[in-house]
């Protein structure tokens, strides 16, 4: 049950899945929900269980088959595994935001994050804290081959 937990495969609900021949199965495991996603729509197209009938036997409603069979169609078994939390890119410190810093800093190598910071509130309408503009600096200038190496500074000032 770790390895499934660490692979971020574990079914919530195992107990929601009541088709007997998955359950029958030896092979099979309730708690897998890539399995349990992978046999349901096997049991529509193989076995031509209704959609609705497999979806309910396997924890699912209607919606929730079509979008695992087109992930599946997509992207193979693999495309059934839950993608990670969180979360998946800047919500503040976005692109264009962090373009009109380097702009700033291009202008003015004086500027701190407390500074940057201040400007953001101004010209964009909302806060953020300097410390988060520092790191957005870090990675923003993060180097583009693994094997490249900068020092780092007190000021994180972007390379681009």
């Amino acid at each position: 049950m770790a390895a499934l937990a660490a692979s971020r495969s574990l079914n919530p609900h195992p107990e929601r899945v009541t088709d007997e021949v998955f359950l029958s199965s030896p092979f099979c495991d309730a708690r897998d929900v890539v399995q349990v996603k992978y046999e349901m729509v096997r049991r529509v197209r193989v076995d031509k269980v209704p959609v609705a009938r497999a979806a309910r036997a396997f924890g699912y409603c209607r919606q929730a088959f079509y979008e695992i069979a087109a992930a599946l169609d997509a992207g193979g078994p693999s495309a059934l595994v839950p993608g990670k939390p969180g979360p998946k890119g800047p919500v503040k410190l976005t692109a264009p935001v962090m373009d009109r810093i380097d702009a700033w800093l291009a202008a003015d190598d004086g500027l701190n994050s407390k500074n940057i910071a201040e400007r953001v509130a101004e010209e964009f309408g909302f806060t953020v804290h300097p410390r988060s503009v520092e790191r957005a600096l870090s990675r923003w200038r993060e180097p583009e081959s693994a094997g490249e190496v900068e020092p780092i500074s007190h000021r994180c000032l972007p390379r681009r």
